[in-house]
């Protein structure tokens, strides 16, 4: 049997509400309001300017979209009114089915050809595919208000490429500025523009696959459609969704194009063409902020649920 004597050892009796505050729990206590405090000084910056810059804005425009102001009268509160009468308005509906036409037609091929084409970057058998990388993408870097003119003045049958094609070559080519094309001409126009940014997106994902996927689909002797079947497109899933969120919301705020094609085209480019466009000419020519802000905030909530079903469903694991 040992005969070991044990010491007790010391130790500091938990706190009651009633004990003496040491100086060094009174030094613990302030590292820890010192490090809370440090974390809200990194943040506040961009609190502040997010505030500022969206949270402000989107307050102010249910605001204002629940007041009417008249001439004569001035300006008086009407709730929900303002939201009823753009549910019943021929205009904004037709603009906003123009846009979803847009969006159905025009997304689609836009990404597909994005998608092809950093397949063909990625694989490695292109030849040149920096100089065609950068090529792609350059189309982004053009304002989309200098896009919009040199492409209006392409389309030109009187005074542009169209038109000398057609006197040179006696061809007939359709007005693309016409009440029929013109939207299709539009798409063309974002299309050029963004094949190469989502190009970028999907180039980008293509490159962190992991290596040994590849080599595992070698050895069980996969083909390249194979390859891109099974394991690209699965692996950049993400990067397409993503792709698709930011298409959607460009579509449904579509502006620049039509506002600058509506000079070039007149007769087939009103200023009701696009919610945004009619949003615009409310407050800047008929001085209707008021429903001008709703049909704004109705357009935002649209575009954000269509794109979290987009997200939904993209994101779910057996999609």
């Amino acid at each position: 049997m040992s005969n070991t004597i044990t010491t007790p050892t010391a130790h500091t009796p938990p706190s009651s509400p009633g004990a003496p505050v040491t100086p060094r729990r009174r030094r613990q206590r302030t590292f820890a309001t010192r490090t809370r405090w440090t974390g809200w000084g990194f943040l506040a910056p961009f609190m502040a300017v997010f505030i500022l810059v969206f949270i402000a804005p989107i307050i102010y425009s249910i605001y204002l979209s629940l007041f009417h102001t008249q001439l004569v009268g001035g300006t008086s509160f009407v709730g929900f009114d303002n939201y009823v009468r753009a549910f019943s308005d021929p205009v904004f509906w037709g603009g906003l089915l123009r846009v979803s036409l847009f969006l159905a037609i025009q997304v689609p091929i836009m990404l597909g050809i994005s998608l092809l084409v950093a397949l063909a970057v990625d694989s490695g058998r292109l030849y040149g595919s920096d100089f065609f990388r950068i090529s792609i993408f350059l189309p982004y870097a053009v304002p989309a208000v200098v896009a919009s003119l040199m492409w209006g003045f392409m389309y030109g049958r009187r005074f542009g490429l169209v038109g000398q094609l057609n006197e040179f070559f006696g061809w007939d080519i359709p007005d693309l500025l016409g009440p029929q094309i013109v939207l299709a001409s539009i798409g063309n126009i974002v299309t050029w523009e963004f094949v190469g940014y989502n190009m970028l997106i999907f180039y980008a994902a293509l490159r962190v696959i992991p290596s040994s996927l590849y080599e595992a689909a070698a050895i069980d002797g996969a083909g390249q459609w194979r390859v891109i079947t099974a394991i690209k497109i699965p692996a950049i899933r993400g990067a397409l969704v993503v792709a698709t969120i930011f298409s959607i919301i460009g579509s449904f705020q579509l502006f620049n194009e039509p506002s600058i094609l509506q000079a070039l085209a007149p007769n087939a480019i009103t200023s009701t063409y696009t919610p945004n466009l009619y949003a615009y000419s409310l407050s800047f020519s008929g001085q209707q902020q008021n429903y001008s802000a709703t049909v704004a905030i109705i357009m935002g909530l649209i575009t954000m649920v269509i794109a979290y079903v987009v997200q939904l469903r993209g994101m779910r694991k057996d999609a």
